[in-house]
């Protein structure tokens, strides 16, 4: 079984990587299984991934490469055991060390395994911004990295290109440097993607390290249960976009210069769409995905940004989630998770 690990900091573009990259693999007549890490209690980016031969499992309220290894171990034996995947394709957490977590599953008994070199993505547009706020974190993400993907360069013009692959150089002269663009699945990304067959050379040196710590990011996941008739695209996307704007602008009062990740997904009758925020300096970014919107209506979210304490994130968010929903007349009702309290705002 060959095991695929995407790191890189939050917001770097994972989700969309790791999805295009899987289905790439299926039409190539792999058998894949995606497991996705996220640091929140509630899972965001699953329901984005699954469909189209691709089978997902969520691990989350933690870290993988730190405390989730139990967690990660019962995954990885449950998926040999019941799917047999040829290909396991992990995407941890914005906060992770990918080296560590190829590490940790060398020291598990889950069968024989081979690894594909260990990548991180770096986002072109925000990585002075990370390193300003977290240098030392962003640093070892990068020292720990085989293949360094400068992602989102079609957001940049060249010249930004160019001095963020010195900067890449510079803390890693070894790794493989590729300037690409996961979401236009340009041709520097197939390039990697062909990569990804080879093997892992590298190893973890030192001792781990607590990447939840080191980050300095505060978290705060939920989700709510929607009651609506009259949700469609337009106003799905109209409605994320101002309540993406309105926890901007209120996370900027505390830390002019955030950087990390503040996604959601909106699942109504008709699709499924996504929404992103990556930076105080971003603009929210919506996605219309092709997958069905049977079931239950429900928007889901995930926040971890730096240098907010997680006591006022929770009350931007939840704030601004419940005067959005209000202001459309969308009923609604919060989703308690297991161990969770009521929040009094």
């Amino acid at each position: 079984m060959k095991v695929i690990i995407i790191g890189g900091f939050l917001g770097s573009g994972k989700t969309t990587a790791l999805r295009n990259l899987g289905k790439h693999l299926v039409e190539k007549g792999h058998k894949i299984a995606i497991i996705v890490n996220e640091i929140g209690e509630v899972g965001v980016d699953g329901e984005t991934i699954s469909g189209g031969g691709l089978v997902t499992k969520e691990l989350t309220s933690g870290c993988i490469c730190c405390s989730l290894r139990i967690s990660m171990e019962y995954t990885l034996q449950t998926l040999v055991e019941e799917y047999n995947p040829d290909t396991v394709i992990i995407e941890p957490t914005g906060i992770a060390f990918p080296m560590q977590i190829k590490e940790h599953i060398e020291l598990m008994d889950v069968g024989d395994v081979s690894f594909a070199p260990v990548v991180s993505l770096v986002d072109a547009s925000r990585i002075n911004m990370e390193i300003s706020q977290v240098p030392t974190f962003i640093a070892n993400q990068i020292k720990e990295s085989e293949i360094v993907c400068i992602n989102k360069i079609d957001l940049v013009d060249m010249e930004t290109v160019a001095s963020v692959t010195r900067t890449v150089m510079q803390l890693n002269p070894d790794a493989l440097v590729i300037e690409m663009s996961a979401r236009r699945m340009d041709d520097k990304f197939h390039m990697f993607m062909d990569l990804l067959t080879g093997e892992s050379q590298a190893e973890h040196m030192g001792a781990d390290l607590n990447s939840i710590e080191l980050s300095g990011v505060g978290s705060y996941s939920g989700e709510y249960i929607l009651h609506a008739d009259n949700l469609h695209a337009d106003r799905v996307t109209t409605m994320l976009v101002h309540l993406l704007s309105s926890i901007k602008s209120e996370l900027q009062k505390i830390n002019p210069e955030f950087i990390g990740h503040v996604k959601m997904t909106l699942k109504f009758r008709e699709g499924l769409i996504k929404a992103n925020l990556t930076s105080s300096h971003g603009e929210p970014f919506v996605e219309i995905l092709d997958e069905a919107g049977d079931g239950e209506q429900h928007l889901r979210f995930l926040s971890a940004v730096t240098l907010v304490p997680k006591d006022k994130l929770i009350v931007i968010v939840e704030n601004s989630i419940r005067a959005v929903l209000e202001k459309e007349g969308i009923g609604f009702e919060k989703r308690m998770q297991q161990g969770q309290t009521p929040i009094s705002l």
